[in-house]
This record gives structure tokens, C-alpha cells and sequence, in this order.
């Protein structure tokens, strides 16, 4: 291949644990990003943390009752949280075992506790536009719920419990499991819902992302799998040692994670597998992804949350090559005569761009744009 015709859509990405810590002591059920430098974690033990990876510091925001372990936590949307005296934004839902969903704010005060399923509820989700919030149970119920946490329906009855539920990008949608199978159940009770067999053991995490629209779902089965939006399937994983307990799709749509036994894995969106790494840190139950999709955070069986850098992205224009080296570096090289040059950066990376002879760099608070060597 010439090596001055364009390659601009080649991407490659690589993952790299930077932080492994065990605050909790017991298994780290859930974990959700209030921002690209805070987290929240919920454990057996029944604290809620919060991590800055700014200051590095760990502090506990609330105590839960012992007869109350989380399964589940999800913010409001933050685009969506308006400027009233408290932003709904700062308020999560709290999934838990005791059967109900607790709508907490960010000092950690329990602003409303509904009564929601018999059994556990095992997920809790918001609605993309923030219109609605929709959980799900041991009962095998799905229901949804008003902003101010009212009944509005159960759109669902399942004969086993709902592990999952993700929403459409457009929000008219419920894409729920049902034991090996998933269905799609639309807002509209004449829709008729679609509903496929899509794994060969029981189903345990789903996500939808609202970009490019795919599914991925992982089981009892070992595998991974995504899919459109129509029940097609678009690509299964190969077999691995141990159930799949998380899956969780970036922002962008552009990459996942998977979260096995001792098991975090990246991959695109077609399905290939960019990179691999193995803590040890036993199940990860859960996955989320930084607002900015730079980073992932893992909810661990041990008690440790893990912490990864999306890294190794790579563009190629022309005789150009841009590797995104680590999360403030940007390494330049030229392939012709092999010459390169390290660019170095104030603020953590987001996104690059390489095209028409200009590098454009995202960062946190800036945005820099490079020709050649030199910045413009």
C-alpha cells in the first residue's frame, strides 16, 4: 500500500489499568460517574463512596441500613438537570434488595424511597431525554416510573427475574432479558413487542447505545454478543472460562467493555477485541464508562473498584501516524524517514482528529489545533 494515501479511518485502542484499590469490604456491587473525575461506588457492606481522582481521596457519602444492599445505581441525566435550587441532576437512583428505589442526592440524603417490586430490584435505569426512570425486578416485572418517582405502567410480566433493561436511543423503548432471550417492548401498549432468543444460558447484563444504535448482551454462556435493533445478530464472542457479568457500551458507541472472572476487555464496535487485561480482582459485576469516554470504572467481586484508561488510540493520514500515548501525550511520527515528535498536553486527552494536513486535540477545558508542528 502507498504509504502517502489516506488511512484516516483506521482506529486501534488499547486499555491500561492505572488504579486498583479495595476501600470496600465486602463485593462492590454497582459503580456510576457524576463527572470524568468523581465515581460512586455501592458494596455489600453498605457504604456508598466517593472517589475523586483528582485529589485521589476516598470518602464515604452514606450508610445504608444493614437490611439494605444495593444492586444498582444510575445518575439523571446531566445535560438535562436544569438550574433550579438542586439540579435533578444530582440526584441517583438506588436500586436495592429491599424491594424498593431510593432516589438519593449527592450529599447522600435519601430524598424518596417508592416500594417498586416483590423481591429485589435488580435494575434502575433513567430514560436518555430524562422523562422517565424504568426499574426492574426478581419478580420479573418492568415498570416505569415518573421524574417525581409515580407509577405510570408495567409494561412487562416475565416468568423469570429481569437481570437488566436498557432503553432506545429515542427513548420509546425497553429492551429487557427474559431468561435467554430479549425482547424490545415498546412504550405503545399496541406495539407488539419483539422478542428473540439470543443466548444459550441466561442473559445478565444488556446495554443500547444511543449513537450507533447496537445491542451487546453477555451470559450465563460465556458470550458476548451484539446486536441491531431489529433482534439481528451482529457478532457472538467466542467461549470464555467464565460467565459475562457486565457489558457496558462508551459514549460514543465506538468501543466496549466486558467484565468477566478476572476478565476486562475492550472492544469496537464490530466486535473485535483490542485489548485484554486480567486483575485480579474476581467477578466484575459491573461496568461504567466516564461521561467523556476516556475512562472505565469496574465494580469488583473482591471489593476493589478498578479504574482504566482508554489508550494506544491511533490515526494514520497520508505519512503520518498519531498514537495517543497516555492520557495527556500525543506521540507524531513520520514514516516516511521514521522522524517523531511527542506532543505534550495540559489537560487529559478526549478526542484527536487527523485529516487535511491538522491534528485537532479535545481536551478537558480546550480544544488545540496543529499543522505540521506547529500550533495554530
Amino acid at each position: 500500500m502507498n504509504n502517502l494515501q489516506s488511512l484516516n479511518d483506521a482506529n486501534f485502542f488499547s486499555l491500561s489499568l492505572y488504579l486498583d484499590c479495595r476501600e470496600h469490604s465486602e463485593l462492590v456491587s454497582c459503580v456510576a460517574w457524576t463527572t470524568s473525575e468523581e465515581l460512586y461506588s455501592c458494596s455489600d457492606d453498605h457504604q456508598i463512596l466517593k472517589w475523586n481522582l483528582v485529589s485521589d481521596e476516598t470518602s464515604t457519602l452514606a450508610k445504608l441500613p444493614n437490611e439494605i444492599y444495593a444492586t444498582d445505581i444510575h445518575f439523571f441525566p446531566r445535560a438535562l438537570g436544569g438550574k433550579g435550587k438542586q439540579s435533578q441532576a444530582d440526584v441517583f437512583v438506588l436500586a436495592a434488595t429491599d424491594g424498593k428505589y431510593h432516589l438519593i442526592s449527592k450529599s447522600g440524603r435519601v430524598e424518596k424511597s417508592v416500594d417498586a417490586h416483590r423481591g429485589a430490584v435488580l435494575c434502575g435505569r433513567w430514560s436518555y431525554d430524562g422523562s422517565a426512570m424504568a426499574t426492574s425486578g426478581e419478580d420479573g416485572q418492568v415498570k416505569i416510573w415518573s421524574r417525581s418517582g409515580m407509577l405510570r405502567s408495567t409494561i412487562a410480566q416475565t416468568g423469570s427475574p429481569v437481570y437488566s433493561i436498557a432503553w432506545s436511543p429515542d427513548s420509546d423503548q425497553i429492551l429487557l432479558i427474559n431468561g435467554r432471550h430479549l425482547i424490545i417492548k415498546s412504550m405503545q401498549a399496541s406495539a407488539k413487542p419483539l422478542q428473540w432468543k439470543a443466548h444459550d444460558g441466561v442473559i445478565l447484563k444488556v446495554d443500547w447505545n444511543p449513537i450507533n444504535n447496537l445491542i451487546i448482551s453477555g451470559g450465563e454462556d460465556c458470550k458476548y454478543r451484539i446486536w441491531d435493533s431489529y433482534g439481528r445478530q451482529v457478532y457472538s464472542s467466542h467461549p470464555h472460562d467464565y460467565p459475562i457479568t457486565s457489558v457496558a457500551w462508551a459514549p460514543d458507541g465506538q468501543v466496549f467493555a466486558v467484565g468477566s472472572f478476572n476478565t476486562l476487555r475492550l472492544c469496537d464496535q464490530s466486535g473485535w477485541s483490542y485489548a485484554l487485561e486480567k486483575p485480579n480482582v474476581g467477578s466484575i459485576f459491573n461496568i461504567a464508562w466516564s461521561g467523556d469516554g476516556t475512562q472505565v470504572a469496574g465494580a469488583c467481586g473482591n471489593g476493589h473498584v478498578i479504574f482504566a484508561h482508554v489508550v494506544e488510540r491511533r490515526m494514520e493520514w497520508r505519512n503520518f501516524e498519531v498514537v495517543v500515548v497516555s492520557l495527556k501525550t500525543i506521540q507524531v511520527r513520520n514514516v516516511i524517514d521514521d522522524s517523531k515528535e511527542k506532543l505534550e498536553f495540559r489537560d487529559r486527552i478526549i478526542k484527536t482528529s487527523l485529516s487535511y494536513e491538522y491534528l485537532i486535540v479535545e481536551q478537558l477545558s480546550h480544544v488545540t489545533s496543529t499543522v505540521g508542528s506547529r500550533d495554530v
